[in-house]
């Protein structure tokens, strides 16, 4: 038996392929919260059962909450451009 993607798509009418750009899912805030939950809570940790990923989930949100600002989109401006010194020389 093959699975061919066009064909049960055409018999799934409800289920329509969407081509995503590379790099769309920091477009999504979750992602993004995401990256800093696995960096500062899951990784090198070894987890008993699903209470311990419980605690260090309700741990984490709570940090991060205390910490949380507003999300800027885009970079920051840059900062600006301190005037360079022109010397003249006279003879």
């Amino acid at each position: 038996m093959s699975f061919y993607t066009p064909d049960w798509l055409a018999n799934h009418p409800r289920i329509r392929q969407v081509f995503i750009p590379v790099g769309a899912c920091w477009l999504n805030l979750q992602e993004a919260w995401w990256r800093i939950f696995r960096r500062h809570t899951i990784a090198g940790q070894c987890f008993v059962g699903p209470d311990d990923i419980d605690y260090a989930t309700r741990i984490a949100t709570a940090q991060l909450n205390a910490q949380a600002k507003p999300w800027v989109w885009g970079r920051p401006p840059p900062p600006p451009r301190q005037l360079r010194r022109r010397f003249t020389y006279t003879l």
